[in-house]
């Protein structure tokens, strides 16, 4: 029998560590929700509470994603990881424990502790995939780590629902839960290569602005990451305001039930897993600039019938899908340019820079939703996020790839 590539246990072990990261961290964070919407609250307290929630979760990824950067080139990435599920353990722990003395202000804390465990492990975790994958299968590489976000995000959530119903009465079983899994994540994150450090020399920057900026200068020489590294942030904003706005067109228009809302959701997330593993097979071992203009014109198209007052729930799920699969066309391509085209010595901090403009775009589109909704219909704001879409993807490849193609890039 040929033996396998020795590439590929460890590139599956830091999968798996990834999807359970993902389940994680969407579970703790709906399960608490849902905690805080079953509490005898007035409807301004619950608004205000899950709306913390959801901020305290996003807040780490800003603030603390250039620090996980530094920690992916400093020491060796694998180290970084097996860390960072070894703190989740102890995070879970005490999540038990708030859901046990029901407090929601330790809930929210947990919640906050998740968010800075996810903002230090995302750098190490796409910084690694140049360092343990062939160049050729990069972009297969990324359209796997997408899917399976996806399908922990998914699970996750939907977990946090069955959690918060089954141990209504014992919260604290489903911290515990979550606690021996999160030391199966542990656990398989020493299977993960054991890279060496890329840069052992970097010095810690604790000025997370100064990081930043120092960061995009060093990008902008090089358009094609300059560009990615821009697609990336338009990428987030666009997604972060479909899912807003689909929100009040599944109550306003369609007048669906909050469990088929979250079946829409559902069928977004579902759309992007597939479209992104397409991405990967269909690169055939390059970085597939085409795949990104394709998306983005799946995505804009995708909009056009959503944006109708007439159209009916089983064509929106399909457009959804649609949506959805462009988003996976577009986004995997523009990851793997983000990985493959910084020195390696600087990779951990572009993906850590990367991670917070992806989260700069989420926070913005909060802002630009309200603004939208007070002129426009939920429908035409479809139509903008598909010409925004668009125009993205016009912009990402605007400028030939091989023009500025690094030293053993491949692109097409």
């Amino acid at each position: 029998m040929t033996p396998q590539p020795p590439w590929r246990r460890g590139f599956w072990c830091l999968m798996a560590t990834q999807c359970q990261n993902a389940f994680s961290d969407n579970a703790l964070k709906n399960l608490v929700i849902l905690l805080v919407l079953s509490r005898d609250m007035s409807q301004s307290e619950r608004d205000n509470a899950v709306a913390l929630a959801g901020a305290l979760f996003a807040l780490p990824f800003i603030t603390f994603s250039m620090f996980g950067g530094w920690l992916a080139d400093r020491f060796s990435k694998q180290r970084v990881m097996a860390g960072v599920k070894l703190t989740e353990i102890f995070i879970m722990l005490f999540a038990a424990l708030a859901l046990g003395l029901h407090s929601l202000p330790l809930q929210l804390g947990a919640v906050f502790l998740m968010g800075c465990h996810s903002a230090f492990f995302g750098p190490s975790k796409y910084g690694i995939l140049p360092e343990i994958l062939p160049l050729d299968k990069l972009s297969w590489g990324n359209g796997i780590v997408e899917l399976l976000t996806f399908v922990g995000i998914i699970l996750g959530t939907l977990s946090g629902g069955i959690l918060a119903g089954r141990f209504a009465e014992q919260p604290w079983i489903s911290g515990l839960l979550l606690a021996v899994l999160a030391l199966g994540g542990w656990a398989v994150s020493a299977f993960i290569p054991r890279v060496p450090p890329a840069n052992p020399e970097r010095t810690l920057q604790l000025n997370p602005a100064k990081d930043l900026l120092a960061q995009l200068r060093k990008m902008a020489p090089d358009p094609l990451l300059w560009r990615a590294n821009l697609g990336n942030t338009g990428f987030f904003f666009i997604a972060a305001l479909v899912q807003m706005n689909l929100v009040l067109f599944a109550h306003d228009v369609l007048h669906l039930s909050e469990s088929k809302n979250a079946l829409l959701n559902a069928a977004l997330a579902i759309g992007i897993g597939i479209g992104s593993v397409t991405a990967g097979y269909g690169s055939r071992g390059k970085i597939e600039y085409r795949l990104i203009s394709l998306g983005s014109l799946l995505m804009a198209l995708s909009t056009v019938p959503m944006g109708l007052a007439s159209i009916s729930t089983p064509v929106f799920t399909g457009m959804l899908l649609l949506l959805g699969f462009g988003a996976g066309l577009f986004i995997v391509p523009v990851c793997a340019v983000l990985q493959n085209r910084p020195a390696p010595e600087d990779k951990g901090a572009v993906q850590g820079a990367a991670s917070v403009l992806s989260f700069v775009g989420i926070l913005a589109s909060a802002g630009v939703q309200r603004l939208l909704h007070t002129q426009l219909s939920s429908g035409k704001i479809f139509w903008m996020c598909g010409l925004l879409a668009l125009a993205l993807g016009l912009y990402v490849t605007a400028r030939k790839p091989g023009q500025a193609a690094s030293p053993g890039a491949s692109a097409h």
